[in-house]
Protein backbone atom coordinates (compact mmCIF):
# COMPACT_ATOMS: atom_id res chain seq x y z
CA UNK A 1 0.00 0.00 0.00
CA UNK A 2 1.39 3.40 -0.80
CA UNK A 3 1.75 6.10 1.77
CA UNK A 4 0.01 9.32 0.05
CA UNK A 5 1.76 12.32 1.21
CA UNK A 6 -0.54 15.70 1.04
CA UNK A 7 0.91 18.66 0.78
CA UNK A 8 -0.97 21.83 0.61
CA UNK A 9 0.02 24.56 -1.78
CA UNK A 10 1.98 27.60 -0.85
CA UNK A 11 -1.11 29.68 -1.02
CA UNK A 12 -2.93 27.61 1.78
CA UNK A 13 -0.29 26.82 4.09
CA UNK A 14 -0.88 30.04 6.47
CA UNK A 15 -4.24 29.90 6.42
CA UNK A 16 -6.90 29.41 9.39
CA UNK A 17 -9.06 26.61 8.30
CA UNK A 18 -10.76 26.03 11.59
CA UNK A 19 -14.67 25.54 11.93
CA UNK A 20 -14.79 29.01 13.70
CA UNK A 21 -12.72 30.87 11.14
CA UNK A 22 -14.90 29.03 8.48
CA UNK A 23 -18.45 30.07 10.07
CA UNK A 24 -17.23 33.48 10.57
CA UNK A 25 -15.94 33.58 7.43
CA UNK A 26 -19.59 32.51 6.14
CA UNK A 27 -21.54 34.80 8.69
CA UNK A 28 -19.56 38.22 7.81
CA UNK A 29 -19.24 37.58 4.20
CA UNK A 30 -23.00 37.48 4.37
CA UNK A 31 -23.57 40.69 6.12
CA UNK A 32 -21.00 42.04 4.18
CA UNK A 33 -22.59 41.33 0.71
CA UNK A 34 -25.89 42.47 2.17
CA UNK A 35 -24.05 46.20 3.00
CA UNK A 36 -22.62 45.93 -0.44
CA UNK A 37 -25.91 45.29 -2.36
CA UNK A 38 -27.92 47.89 0.06
CA UNK A 39 -25.09 50.48 -0.92
CA UNK A 40 -25.63 49.70 -4.31
CA UNK A 41 -29.38 49.72 -4.77
CA UNK A 42 -29.70 52.77 -2.37
CA UNK A 43 -26.87 54.82 -3.87
CA UNK A 44 -25.60 54.64 0.21
CA UNK A 45 -21.60 55.23 0.09
CA UNK A 46 -21.19 54.25 3.52
CA UNK A 47 -23.01 51.06 3.40
CA UNK A 48 -20.93 50.44 0.00
CA UNK A 49 -17.50 51.26 1.11
CA UNK A 50 -18.38 49.47 4.24
CA UNK A 51 -19.26 46.06 2.75
CA UNK A 52 -16.62 46.44 0.27
CA UNK A 53 -13.71 46.70 3.27
CA UNK A 54 -15.49 43.83 5.39
CA UNK A 55 -15.42 41.69 2.60
CA UNK A 56 -11.78 42.32 1.92
CA UNK A 57 -11.20 41.65 5.91
CA UNK A 58 -12.95 38.34 4.91
CA UNK A 59 -10.61 37.18 1.76
CA UNK A 60 -7.62 38.60 4.61
CA UNK A 61 -8.86 35.43 6.60
CA UNK A 62 -7.56 36.40 10.02
CA UNK A 63 -9.02 33.80 12.76
CA UNK A 64 -12.32 34.28 13.40
CA UNK A 65 -12.06 35.99 16.81
CA UNK A 66 -10.47 39.24 15.02
CA UNK A 67 -12.29 38.85 11.65
CA UNK A 68 -15.56 39.34 14.25
CA UNK A 69 -14.13 42.27 16.13
CA UNK A 70 -13.53 43.26 12.66
CA UNK A 71 -16.36 43.51 11.18
CA UNK A 72 -17.94 44.38 14.49
CA UNK A 73 -15.92 47.68 14.16
CA UNK A 74 -16.47 48.64 10.93
CA UNK A 75 -20.35 47.65 11.38
CA UNK A 76 -20.19 50.74 14.07
CA UNK A 77 -18.45 53.09 11.93
CA UNK A 78 -20.86 52.61 8.78
CA UNK A 79 -23.54 53.47 11.52
CA UNK A 80 -21.66 56.99 12.72
CA UNK A 81 -20.67 58.12 9.28
CA UNK A 82 -24.54 57.32 7.50
CA UNK A 83 -25.90 59.06 10.80
CA UNK A 84 -23.55 62.13 10.08
CA UNK A 85 -24.63 62.22 7.03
Amino acid sequence: MEETNTVLPAALQGMQLSTGSLFAQLLWGGIASGYLIYGWKQKSVPALVGGAVMTGVCFYNPPWVWLSLASVGIMVGIYFWAKNN
